[in-house]
């Protein structure tokens, strides 16, 4: 009988090999996959929005972005999602669907994204010209500032964009969530992508 394993995995366990890639020297990009995070969908209810909206500035204490946009809250980053949605992005169970079940019960629907999306932090003083090659986004800094978010495609695959905030060095970090099932192909093409500038490979359990 085959053996089973129920311990969960990252979709790219296999594809994510840490350490440097393509061109030697110093690499112009960075690419660090962040596991074991909390993500849940939620979407108000048909005549709720109003009330959605309310009820997670008093969790998180910050307005809820309503336009293309990433607002961190103490513990969470909110980043709108499309229309009267959002998704919750933390660390630690506090803001789990189970936590948040309770404080949106009748003014919006949740949905548990957590092992559904793989979310790849993108930064590097290449990071930028390599995603252009990829989307269709004005990445420029003057348009993609800080918090700027998109919910588009890269080569054909549908992904959440937003800039975070910068590193201490100024270098602009680019953050991106993409369908588990989609992950490992996405993620070669990045590669492909980066190859020309060196890329450093890692994995990590912090947020960007």
């Amino acid at each position: 009988m085959a053996d089973f394993s129920w311990d969960i995995r990252s979709p790219l366990d296999r594809a994510l090999v840490a350490g440097p890639y393509g061109a030697q020297g110093d690499a112009g990009v960075a690419l660090t996959e962040i596991r074991d995070f909390d993500l849940v969908q939620v979407m108000a209810r048909r005549g709720k929005a109003g009330e959605m909206v309310k009820v997670a500035q008093a969790r998180f204490g910050i307005a809820v972005p309503e336009t293309p946009k990433a607002v961190d809250a103490a513990d969470a980053a909110l980043i709108w999602s499309g229309p009267d949605q959002f998704l919750v992005l933390s660390k630690g169970g506090r803001h789990s669907i189970e936590a948040l079940g309770s404080v949106f019960a009748g003014s919006a629907s949740l949905s548990d994204q957590s092992h559904a999306r793989v979310l790849i932090s993108i930064s590097g003083e290449k990071a930028r010209t390599m995603l252009a090659k990829l989307s269709s986004i004005d990445l420029h800094p003057d348009v993609f500032a800080v918090g700027v978010a998109a919910a588009t495609s890269m080569d054909h695959t549908s992904v959440t964009l937003w800039r975070g905030k910068d590193w201490a060095d100024g270098q602009a970090v680019f953050n991106l969530l993409v369908f588990a099932t989609f992950a490992e192909s996405l993620w070669h093409t990045i590669l492909d992508s980066a190859a020309e500038y060196g890329v450093t490979i890692t994995h990590s359990e912090e947020l960007a």
